[in-house]
């Protein structure tokens, strides 16, 4: 974003922790890119993979632990705001689906566009609206026709009131594994599916949507 790179390291090891994660914020000044700060969770737990997807937006980065426990709810996953303040970032809040669950993931991917955030999940994405210091939950995105196996969640994108989710797994047809991405567009606080992306030549295990 601009001249602020965020850089995410899912399995790097915090003290005795193992792959508790964490992510580098780089700043541009000139032609050359400097290291600022490493980026950690506060609370954060060995296998949490913190920094496995990250974001930013403006002042804010979003960094996912889509492996972090909440409470006894393991794999749960989080996200977490770090604010930006001079040539310091501080930890702002940690937020989760209101539905979690375990082995959920939430956190997998993220993509921001301005007070929108847009959170990947198992099977699911979820949408979240800024305001003040606090992100709310808006909105849950399913695919219509999904079944549980099928990856949709694992890579998202965002662009105003457009959101693109992908399903990589998805069969289509007799092709396993083929892959697709859906398109979701908001009206007030309502996201509805428009429509469902695929390959015209796609064959099977092309994994069509495991980026978007």
């Amino acid at each position: 974003s601009e001249d602020t790179a965020l850089v995410g390291a899912p399995y790097d090891a915090i003290g005795a922790n193992t792959a508790q994660g964490s992510a580098y914020v780089f700043i541009r000044n000139g032609t050359t890119w400097k290291q600022q700060m490493k980026l950690t969770a506060l609370d954060g737990a060995a296998n949490d993979w913190f920094g496995d997807s990250v974001a930013l937006s403006n002042n804010m980065a979003l960094v996912g632990a889509p492996y972090s426990s909440v409470g006894s709810k393991t794999a749960q996953g989080s996200v977490y705001v770090f604010l930006h303040n001079g040539t310091t970032w501080t930890q702002q809040m940690k937020f989760t689906a209101l539905d979690g669950a375990s082995d959920s993931n939430f956190g997998t991917s993220i993509a921001v566009d301005g007070d929108i955030a847009l959170i990947g999940a198992n099977n699911s994405a979820y949408v979240f609206v800024h305001s003040g210091t606090t992100w709310s939950q808006e909105d849950k995105l399913v695919q219509v026709d999904g079944q549980s196996h099928y990856g949709f969640g694992h890579s998202v994108a965002l662009s105003g009131n457009t959101a693109l989710v992908g399903a990589g797994s998805d069969d289509i047809g007799k092709n396993m594994g083929q892959g697709s991405a859906y398109v979701f567009v908001r009206s007030g606080n309502k996201w509805t599916q428009q429509i469902k992306l695929v390959a015209s030549d796609g064959a099977e295990y092309d994994y069509f949507g495991s980026s978007v």
